[in-house]
């Protein structure tokens, strides 16, 4: 069983820096694509970052060149770096770990969340 447990939200002014990370238990980095989603009150979840066993990157047109997703294999956690951030960012974020079956993918598992709140 794959535990994901987040940390590292809060509430910070727009232009500030936040760093999630998720803590992962197994080595489940070699196969699962690592995933950050964030859910805003009143809208879907929606995927904001992803990272491949093999290293491929994806993120969501909002946040590209502002959010790095990486790996830090020493600490076995995926890590989500946000810089100038805005109102906008403001949601709970979780960690997913999720896999391709036939050409689908599915998340099999999720953190508990943590909220981001970007305000003045």
């Amino acid at each position: 069983q794959v535990q994901l447990v987040e940390s590292g939200g809060g509430l910070v002014q727009p232009g500030e820096s936040l760093r999630l990370s998720c803590a992962a238990s197994g080595s489940i980095f070699r196969a699962y694509v690592m995933g950050w989603y964030r859910q805003a009150p009143g809208k879907q979840r929606e995927l904001v970052a992803a990272i491949s066993p093999d290293g491929l990157l994806t993120y969501t047109d909002a946040v590209k060149d502002r959010f790095t997703i990486y790996i830090d294999n020493s600490e076995n956690t995926v890590n989500l770096q946000m810089n100038s951030l805005k109102p906008e960012d403001t949601a709970v974020y979780y960690c997913t770990a999720g896999r391709y079956n036939l050409g689908n993918f599915k998340i099999d598992y999720f953190g508990q969340g943590t909220q981001v709140t970007v305000s003045t």
